[in-house]
């Protein structure tokens, strides 16, 4: 299993997810939603979701924070700071909210499958590497900021 750690990016593994739910929507029928709440519901959450990963995208490149997720041991800079007061994965937390949406949008039950299926994958295989990394790397103060600030939300 160590072989799928940071082996494909996350933005990819949210579209195969994606993909996944297209494909797994087209054999159920969507559940009766007036169309417009749907959209509505879609747009709110899967909105969020692309503002906080952009929120943390950005706040990495100011930082000039390493923002490959593949290459986890170039890491140097510890970011704390902005977004990451809340949430230490907000790039990862907002592709799941942006599947959420999608998952509103598609409004069959059986695609929250998706963001559940992504959350598991990129906590074992992207997550718990990078966080390990950063243990080394950063030690006690990666520790205190571990315990101060939740994984996801």
């Amino acid at each position: 299993m160590q072989r799928l750690e940071h082996l494909v990016p996350p933005p990819l593994v949210a579209l195969i997810v994606g993909l996944a739910m297209w494909g797994v929507a087209r054999a159920y029928a969507p559940l009766d939603l007036p169309v417009g709440l749907r959209i509505a519901l879609a747009l709110i959450v899967g909105g969020a979701g692309v503002a906080v990963a952009v929120t943390g995208f950005l706040t990495f490149r100011r930082l000039g924070a390493n923002i490959d997720p593949l290459r986890i041991d170039r890491g140097e800079v510890f970011v704390t700071s902005g977004i990451y007061r809340t949430t230490r994965n907000p790039m990862y937390l907002g592709m799941t909210l942006a599947l959420c949406g999608y998952a509103l949008w598609l409004a069959r039950p059986i695609c929250a499958l998706g963001p559940v299926a992504f959350v598991a994958y990129i906590t074992w295989f992207q997550i718990l590497p990078e966080e390990r990394a950063m243990r080394t790397k950063f030690g006690a103060a990666f520790d205190a900021y571990a315990r101060a600030t939740r994984r996801w939300i």
